[in-house]
């Protein structure tokens, strides 16, 4: 079964539980003339959904999965039903930080090279949708102990694969990490990875910029 629009839309968003469902349909999705944009992504997203949302009302229509993305092989199991009967204008997408999890077997929820050929195939389905894409880096991980307890790997390991990726696709890489780190620890949750709400409100800024820098001039409706 295919989600519809509606069932996509997230007007807030709390926790970074994978099973939590969002809020649904935002009233404003009979609007006619808008971009519609989907926000695809970890807890990290969820946090800046709703401003996102709230940065470009009148502009575009923001919805966001309603799950928690984690790693790709989560992307590659729910990707058709994500992607849904939106006609998706622009796609700003990330997965990271769960395939470097290490697992109790001491190895990685999903370890480098698959993270690469997982990510090539979500890729090539994205671009099958024609809406512009963009990648978000994932964001930083602070050293320590954490809470809740967590073993991560070294984002930059990840980065650095999807990176490669996106240059050789063409796409655009919305590199929040570089852009959280001068003040990560000033905006993150102490002793975790999640972000205070100036946190989440700061990555926004960067979101939306980007997504308004690359949305269509003037959008047909397409309902």
């Amino acid at each position: 079964m295919r989600y519809c629009w509606t069932s996509l839309l997230l007007c807030t968003f709390c926790a970074a539980n994978a099973q939590e469902k969002p809020k649904s349909a935002a009233p404003e999705i009979e609007q006619t003339g808008l971009s519609r944009v989907l926000l695809i992504g970890d807890s990290i997203s969820m946090g800046y959904t709703p401003p996102v949302q709230r940065l470009l009302k009148g502009r575009a229509i923001v919805a966001r999965i309603p799950a928690n993305g984690g790693p790709t092989t989560r992307g590659l199991a729910n990707i058709e039903k994500w992607l849904g009967d939106g006609n998706w204008d622009l796609i700003h997408f990330n997965w990271g930080i769960h395939d470097l999890k290490y697992m109790d077997t001491g190895k990685r929820q999903v370890e480098p090279d698959d993270y690469e050929k997982n990510l090539r195939t979500l890729v090539k389905r994205l671009q099958q949708t024609n809406a512009k894409l963009i990648w978000a880096a994932t964001t930083p991980i602070p050293k320590g102990k954490l809470n809740p307890d967590r073993s991560f790997g070294d984002e930059n390991e990840y980065n650095t694969i999807a990176a490669k990726i996106m240059k050789e696709e063409g796409i655009v890489i919305n590199d929040l990490h570089g852009y959280v780190m001068p003040r990560f620890t000033e905006l993150h949750k102490p002793h975790d990875l999640h972000y205070l709400p100036a946190g989440s409100d700061f990555l926004a800024n960067r979101v939306a910029e980007i997504i308004e820098l690359h949305l269509p001039d003037a959008v047909v409706n397409k309902e």
